[in-house]
């Protein structure tokens, strides 16, 4: 299978120290997650972008020869092009040019599984395409489905022919809305319904970060781990059980990535609804990794914009058996000192994290007290679900228990709930006088 030879191109600050970082290890790895080799890579320091080319006119000659001297098929940046950026570098260097979010998106619609999931990919790449259909003479038919097409940048939407077809990719985005609305609408009352009455916990973090090897680890849920950016699109619950029999329902989402396109964000509020309507964010870390802190930081960002920042978070660094120095280890953990260090791999660190949760988890239960007759089997059966009970005693045809339940499921036991009886105190008889 012929794989096509990328080219890396990437624009950094003038002072930045280029032995201590690898500007362009990330684009490198998303490059080869949609299926290029990468060939070469070109680095300028510059203060500003180039208005016309981004990179210059001097870089662009560099760029060209090596495009020529390499066979190179795909120039790809790491930065966001305008279409005339875009169109002038193709025209100079003879060569298809794709920027990081294009890149992003292809990889998306590459791993795009569900229906709902390629709607969102070919609505967001759609969303990127139009104001470049004039540019670059795309040619978009509604039939095109997120994940055909050959070659890197090409799937999805596609590009053939000419401006004309901008009128049909507008009615296509209308349809695509209005269809995605829909989608998140019942997404919507599916999670709320699962939430009503269930704590639920979601795992999430920047790609790569082993929340779906953390998953598995968790509920042995048996899900697919892949050392892939964007290897889980679709968010995927299972029930983890935790000390006390407590069980709840955990998340595992979306991976997110620094600058990730917000049109993107947009299309996946749907898959994201998990999040938004979480208990508790178990925000996953690779410890490891060189750029740990930007990581954290960029899935804030995106937290930021789901309105989820100010949601109950633990932050979980994974991975720590990555670690070949033990004094680097130190150092992040003590950056963090509210974090916990596990390895989803190894095991390490997974009892005190269930633990943990399960405290911050109980805090917020109630307990309440019961009498349910026993003919309420449906009521009976299912409360070890979203309970833990705490006392049982059986009287005549009765159930007498105390729970600890979430709030929002009290309504469930409203007509069942009894008001513990004070002790009885004796009275106190008044000796008479003169005894």
């Amino acid at each position: 299978m012929y794989q096509e030879r990328a080219l890396l191109v990437g624009t950094v600050d003038p002072g930045t120290d280029l032995r201590a970082v690898d500007p362009l290890d990330e684009l490198s790895r998303l490059a080869e997650t949609a299926g290029a080799v990468v060939v070469e890579r070109l680095i300028q320091k510059r203060e500003r972008p180039d208005a016309r080319t981004y990179i210059g006119k001097g870089k662009v000659g560099e760029l060209s020869h090596r495009v020529a001297d390499q066979e190179i098929d795909t120039v790809i940046f790491d930065n966001e092009l305008s279409p005339a950026q875009m169109q002038n570098l193709e025209k100079d260097i003879g060569c298809k040019v794709i920027d990081r979010t294009e890149l992003i998106l292809d990889i998306f619609a590459t791993h795009a599984r569900t229906y709902q999931a390629k709607l969102q990919v070919e609505l967001a790449q759609l969303e990127y395409t139009l104001p470049r259909i004039s540019k670059l003479g795309a040619h978009i038919t509604s039939e095109q489905q997120a994940g055909g097409g050959a070659g890197i940048g090409s799937r999805g939407p596609g590009e053939k022919q000419l401006e004309s077809d901008r009128r049909l990719a507008r009615k296509r985005i209308v349809a695509l809305r209005r269809e995605m609305k829909t989608i998140e609408e019942r997404k919507r009352r599916e999670v709320s319904a699962r939430t009503v009455e269930n704590t639920t916990v979601s795992l999430v973090g920047y790609t790569n970060a082993g929340k779906s090897t953390l998953m598995n680890a968790l509920t042995r849920a048996g899900v697919l781990v892949e050392d892939k950016l964007f290897s889980t699109l679709d968010t995927r619950t299972r029930i983890w059980t935790l000390e006390g029999g407590i069980k709840v329902l955990l998340s595992d989402t979306v991976g997110f990535i620094r600058n990730l396109p917000h049109d993107l964000v947009a299309s996946f509020h749907a898959t994201l609804e998990e999040v938004a309507q979480a208990d508790l964010l178990l925000h996953v870390v690779d410890a490891s990794h060189p750029q740990a802190e930007e990581h954290i930081a960029a899935v804030e960002s995106v937290l930021h914009i789901l309105d989820c920042a100010e949601k109950p978070t633990l932050l979980v660094f994974n991975k720590v058996d990555s670690f070949r120095d033990a004094v680097e280890r130190e150092i992040i953990l003590h950056r963090h000192p509210e974090a916990i260090a596990i390895s989803a791999r190894t095991g390490e660190g997974i009892d005190r994290l269930t633990s943990l949760v399960a405290e911050r988890l109980t805090r917020k239960l109630i307990d309440v007290d019961v009498e349910i007759p026993q003919s309420e089997g449906k009521l009976l059966a299912e409360l070890s679900t979203w309970s833990i009970p705490v006392k049982r005693e059986y009287v005549d045809s009765r159930v007498r228990m105390t729970l600890r339940v979430p709030s929002r499921a009290l309504y469930k036991l409203e007509k069942f709930r009894v008001e513990e009886k004070p002790p009885s105190r004796g009275r106190s008889r008044r000796s008479p006088k003169g005894e």
